[in-house]
């Protein structure tokens, strides 16, 4: 036998050894055998039993040592103590893959873990590949390769198809592939990754996009494990044109590290995952049933999903709504709206043009056709939409006609001519599974809730992302420290380094307070001339005119308090000298009851600066998929009421841009209402180099945050920042 790839042992073995195997079939141990015989499947299976000399007729083995041949596969169902010794045994008998359904490993706690780590690193040494621990298996279902204890199998007859899933939970697999299995969606390929010890979600799609069978590959994610090799097979998911759906449960817990800036408490893991995805291609569902329901929106249109290039980033999606029931249409259109998307009415043009095919259409969001409609002039009336430039979508809403007559109800949405650029979607009213069934035969995504049906759509519109940008590496500034916190000069002066313009400050020293007061306020009454001389005053890119004047901001400089207005650590609207030492007293007098154990590097002042509007801009090494770049709304609110972009970093200046445009307060600065516009294009710079914190050499940023980064007309600047170090 020729050597058997990896992706062949996992997904399309020619062998198979089932370790554990059972011959009392009300035992787990004893479906895969029963449901391979079941479901056809040609090669070779080895039941492993020591006890018996066969298992429900077929021949049984006492171990590995014993076979015949060589396998591909081992399934591996015995108590979790009695793996271990197994796996030089499954290396021997020439497998590259081994399944392991039993428990007792990682997500037992920490002994558990270590077990598991053992396991993998004495796999690897062997050469083998592990899949699991805790692992339900995995299926062909167009060879009957059934190396799985799921129930879902039990199903007198399989059905092929083109969808594949990779779950992290074993149970939901099998409820997924029943729900969709029970509305004519035929899958290829599932796989339960378990603890992914080893083998991991990533290199399974890896091996999917290699698959024929599969068409559209769906995840169903609890968390992410690997991004890396995960982004490098959805990349090449993208690139060969098969579509990846994923649902993910929950929230990630903030961790204490979460809560030390405004953007972690913006934006937690989710959202962080969240960009991962959409960076990658990935079309992210809310509701469950979606996941599949999705699938052929996703196979027809996947390669023109998202917004035509010419419609405006934040522009809802139009979608034309036709139907012969208003209440059910009413319940989509609803829908679409909560999801930001809009139902658009005809314009008279197009009214005229279809009173041509005795239609009487309105000028209304949901095109309401009588009864009395012909299946002809139906036809016409879709076909006319789906060649329009006024609307992004088409869908058709159906009455009960969908019940009764299933035949006549969905013969126009079969026989119309379908444009590959613009998507066609299909809502049920009623309960309407001939209907159903026709539509999936025929590739029209068809929908049985209102609530799946927006959900789809909306996913479809969003489009995708782009991966992070490649920049050069970053030279970490050697005057600064590489660990922990940097006080706020030294962030402006890294900020600074990368490009983002700052406000200009002066560092007074409480060691000499009063000599510094003294000269501040020499230059103070001859600003022209201290621009020009005074080397204390930090120089920041792309900034001119007088060093410091009145008013001034002064503020504590600590790497002890990330948050200074939390601590009394900022006074604003400074106009004399006499007001600058009465602040400073302040100042240090409340640092001192909030934080007494901070350290004070000195008083940092600055002149007030003015703005359009402010802004957050925020840096996090996500733990789950690495760096990050955040820019939000600013001002005290930005908490209550979040209003931000998220993206991988680094970014270039147009994804910059699309993040600008995302974020909802920028629509002051952007031509809203005839409000003076900003400088979005100094905006979008000053984001793509903060973003370059990604691509430092020789420090690593935890986290970082401009807040607030103020837009003016002539440029941006930052007022405050912080840097967090590993």
């Amino acid at each position: 036998m020729s050597e058997t790839s990896f992706a062949d042992a996992l997904l399309a073995p020619r062998s198979v050894a089932l370790v554990g195997a059972s011959g009392d079939v009300r035992k787990n141990t004893a479906r895969p055998l029963r449901f391979m015989r079941k479901h056809g499947y040609t090669g070779a299976i080895y039941p492993i039993n020591a006890a018996r000399a066969e298992i429900l007729g077929e021949r049984a083995y006492p171990s590995l040592n014993d076979l015949p041949a060589p396998v591909d596969h081992v399934f591996v169902m015995i108590p979790g103590e009695g793996v271990d010794p197994l796996l030089e045994s499954c290396a021997q008998a020439g497998a590259r893959v081994v399944t392991v359904y039993s428990d007792g490993f990682g997500e037992t706690g920490a002994a558990g873990m270590a077990r598991q780590e053992a396991l993998v690193a004495r796999a690897r040494g062997l050469g083998l590949r592990l899949l699991g621990p805790n692992s339900i298996g995995l299926a062909n279902l167009h060879s009957g390769a059934i190396l799985s204890v799921n129930a879902a199998f039990e199903t007198e007859s399989l059905l092929p198809g083109s969808l594949s899933m990779v779950s992290q939970s074993g149970s939901m697999m099998g409820s997924l592939l029943s729900r969709a299995a029970a509305r004519g969606f035929g899958f290829a390929k599932s796989v339960s990754v378990g603890n992914e010890s080893d083998v991991t979600v990533g290199e399974v799609v890896d091996a999917l996009v290699d698959d024929p069978h599969s068409k559209v590959i769906l995840l169903f994610l609890e968390t992410l494990r690997d991004a890396p090799t995960l982004a490098r097979a959805l990349e090449r998911a993208r690139a060969a044109g098969k579509p990846v759906v994923a649902y993910k449960l929950g929230r990630s817990e903030q961790g204490d590290a979460l809560a030390q800036s405004h953007t972690g408490a913006l934006a937690g893991n989710d959202a962080a995952v969240d960009a991962f995805l959409r960076a990658h291609g990935v079309m992210r569902v809310r509701q469950l049933e979606t996941l599949f329901e999705i699938a052929p929106l996703a196979e027809r249109y996947g390669a023109h999903g998202g917004r035509p290039e010419a419609a405006a980033a934040d522009a809802p999606a139009r979608v034309a709504v036709i139907t012969t029931t208003g209440g059910g249409a009413a319940s989509v259109v609803d829908n679409l709206g909560l999801h930001g998307m809009v139902a658009v009415p005809p314009p008279p043009a197009f009214i005229a043009e279809m009173a041509g095919l005795g239609l009487k259409l309105r000028e209304t969001p949901i095109m309401d056709l009588t009864l009395a409609a012909t299946s002809v002039q139906y036809k016409g009336l879709l076909e006319a939409l789906l060649r329009t430039e006024w609307c992004d979508a088409v869908l058709s809403v159906v009455g009960s006609s969908a019940q009764f007559h299933p035949d006549l109800a969905v013969k126009p949405l079969l026989e119309a001519d379908k444009p590959a650029n613009k998507p066609l979607a299909v809502f049920l009213a009623p309960e309407a599974p001939e209907s159903l069934s026709l539509l999936r035969a025929g590739g029209i995504a068809a929908f049985r809730t209102p609530e799946a049906c927006a959900d789809a759509l909306s996913v479809f519109f969003q489009g995708t992302g782009r991966p992070p940008a490649e920049v050069p590496p970053v030279a970490w500034p050697a005057a600064l420290p590489r660990h922990g916190m940097l006080n706020e000069r030294e962030a402006a002066g890294l900020f600074a380094e990368l490009g983002v313009p700052a406000a200009r400050r002066r560092l007074l020293d409480p060691s000499r307070l009063e000599q510094d007061l003294a000269r501040l306020e020499q230059d103070l009454a001859q600003p022209a001339a201290a621009s020009a001389s005074d080397a204390a005053v930090d120089a920041v890119p792309a900034r001119s005119g007088p060093s410091l004047s009145y008013p001034l901001v002064a503020k504590v400089c600590s790497r002890d308090l990330a948050h200074k207005t939390d601590a009394g650590a900022v006074r604003i609207g400074i106009k004399s000298l006499s007001e600058l030492r009465e602040a400073i007293s302040a100042m240090l007098d409340n640092v001192k009851r909030h934080a007494p154990a901070a350290r004070i590097e000195g008083i940092l002042v600055q002149p007030m600066e003015d703005r359009l509007i402010e802004l957050i801009l925020g840096y996090r090494r996500d733990p789950l998929v690495g760096p990050t770049v955040l820019l939000g709304a600013g001002g005290i609110t930005a908490e209550l009421t979040p209003d931000y972009a998220l993206r991988l970093a680094p970014v270039d200046e147009d994804e910059a841009m699309r993040m600008i445009e995302a974020v909802r307060q920028t629509r002051l600065v952007r031509g809203f209402r005839g409000l003076p516009r900003g400088d979005c294009a100094a905006l979008a710079r000053a984001i793509a180099a903060f973003s370059r914190l990604a691509a430092l050499d020789g420090a690593v940023v935890e986290e970082a945050e401009i807040n607030p980064l103020f837009v003016r007309a002539d440029g941006v600047v930052a007022v405050d920042g912080l840097v967090r170090l590993a």
